[in-house]
């Protein structure tokens, strides 16, 4: 049975299984798109087009230059060579606000968000209502109820400041923000990165919607299982360069990967810890650590050489007991025993101690891990100035070549050390994070998904990374958001549920189900393991 339907001004037909036989013009076209930052290319003659009514995915490494494409159609940047039509029109935005105006809304992996304004504030702050020329609160009220409610987030109180709100919820206000715009074109890049599992499905479905209402909408992420749930085709990037562009569903996880790093893609997490090695006398050890109501009675150790995880649904105390580890909270209570020695903990500086050597690699990497104006060099620095200074003098040499070793050791991708660390792509910015910390050749490391944001072939060298140092000597606890990372890299995971350690899993019990299982406070059979 053949049927026809009339969609963004094409008719389209449709065969008996569904499919349409006609092509939906495309609302944008991008051709020989080329960019550069000094010597390096970001972009080179890249082409893509984009139809109204579809989930275009972009994807590719850190680098591989997705983020200038999406910031060139945003108003960010100005292209180089090349072209974009906007409806057959040639266009050029001189800034996001044309681009807004235009129809085109980018929401962007670092959050734009002002703290110390609310909610409502924030969703209406370029185009505030006004009523005899003043901010109509009462419309600015309406209008960001209304936002969040289409980005399925009604819980969050519009009078709520942003500073106030987990970063889950913050990424939500932040779609919201996007779609109070009217948007045609709605770019989403690592959009789902910070949010909840629960909000992830939340997304999905509303993603799903504004597709069946006829937006065009580009993905971006890393995360292959939501690229398989929501994309209809898929663009492929590598080093600058459109290597592809295919129909979902047609290429496997394992075809994609290749395609984006060039290269056979296998053996992702490296080989675990021996087991003389989990016998090891723990570096780290907790005895009943308690923190308000979001630790309770935490008692763990991690040995040298040990990847242990940290699991369980997202908001259990993962992040609470490893800024209390680090000497972030106050007031707790319980004991933290370095190398079965009672220390006190009260503040990074402490921490950071010789003679604890703990170092923390934070979730928010914009906010908490990096001073984005400043150069690689001072981020890479100021976290090693005990190490590279003499009376408090810098020794020069000594920086450059601690530095250089962190370059090289962690294939950070940089035209030179005295560039912007916020010029470098995610992946790269992540890696300069780990870099500034590895800089004190810490004992104990703490990692609140380190990965988050992060391509497929930089996730795969972090991955050897950590069980370099686990097997140089560290102990490691490892947050992660991704059961597969937990399964692949740990030697151990510990799941915590309501701030407590539910359930501890070694060996061949660290499967998915296990790790569902006792997230969501499911006994499950223990599964036997040598």
């Amino acid at each position: 049975m053949v049927s026809q339907k009339k969609f963004c001004g094409a008719i389209l037909v449709y065969n008996g299984d569904g499919a349409a036989l006609v092509e939906i013009k495309p609302i944008l076209r991008m051709a020989g798109v080329s960019k550069r930052y000094g010597g390096v290319r970001a972009l080179e003659k890249a082409d893509l087009e984009v139809r109204p009514g579809r989930i275009h995915a972009i994807l590719g490494e850190n680098g591989a230059g997705k983020s200038t494409l999406i910031k060139i159609m945003a108003g960010v940047v100005a292209p180089d060579h090349g072209k974009m039509l906007l409806d057959d029109t040639e266009v050029s935005f001189s800034s996001p606000a044309a681009a807004n105006k235009a129809g085109i809304v980018c929401i962007f992996q670092e959050l734009s968000l002002i703290p110390d304004l609310s909610v409502a504030d924030n969703i209406v702050i370029s185009d505030p209502p006004t009523r005899l020329g003043l901010i109509d609160r009462k419309q600015q009220r309406k209008i960001a109820e209304q936002a969040l409610a289409r980005a399925g987030a009604e819980d969050i109180h519009p009078l709520s400041l942003v500073k106030d709100l987990p970063l889950s919820r913050r990424q939500m206000v932040e779609i919201a923000k996007a779609l109070a715009r009217k948007p045609r074109i709605l770019i989403l890049d690592e959009a789902t990165s910070a949010l909840t599992v629960a909000d992830v499905t939340k997304i999905f479905g509303v993603l799903k919607r504004l597709r069946n209402e006829g937006l065009a909408l580009l993905y971006i992420s890393h995360r292959m299982h939501e690229i398989a749930e929501l994309a209809d085709e898929c663009t492929v990037f590598r080093n600058g360069h459109k290597v592809e562009t295919y129909k979902a569903g047609n290429k496997t996880d394992t075809q994609v990967v290749e395609l984006m790093i060039g290269r056979e893609y296998k053996n992702v997490f490296p080989p675990k810890a021996e087991r003389k090695t989990l016998e090891n006398a723990p570096v780290l050890q907790t005895k009943g650590l308690t923190w308000t109501d979001r630790l309770k009675d935490i008692s763990l150790t991690a040995r040298a050489g040990e990847i242990v995880g940290l699991g369980g649904l997202d908001g259990q105390g993962q992040r609470e007991l490893l800024l209390a580890l680090f000497g972030v909270l106050r007031r707790c209570s319980g004991d933290i025993l370095i190398n079965g020695k009672k220390v006190i903990i009260n503040s990074p500086v402490a921490a950071k101690a010789d003679r604890i050597g703990m170092a923390l690699v934070p979730e928010d990497r914009k906010t908490e891990g990096l001073m984005l104006p400043m150069t690689v060099r001072d981020n890479l620095s100021f976290a090693a100035l005990r190490r590279i200074t003499n009376s408090g003098i810098v020794n020069r040499a000594k920086e450059q070549k601690l530095i250089d070793e962190m370059i090289a050791l962690l294939a950070i991708k940089t035209a030179s050390a005295d560039i912007p660390v916020g010029s470098l792509s995610g992946g790269n910015q992540q890696k300069v994070v780990i870099a500034k910390w590895l800089m004190n050749q810490p004992r104990i490391i703490l990692l609140n998904d380190p990965t988050r944001g992060i391509d497929v072939g930089t996730k795969q060298e972090l991955y050897v990374l950590l069980r370099k140092l686990a097997y140089d000597g560290a102990a490691i606890l490892f947050y992660s958001t991704d059961y597969d990372e937990l399964i692949g890299c740990c030697d151990r995971v510990l799941v915590l549920y309501d701030g407590k350690i539910h359930r501890e899993l070694k060996g061949a019990e660290i499967t998915e189900h296990t790790l569902i299982a006792s997230a969501l406070n499911v006994e499950t059979d223990r599964v036997s393991h040598p």
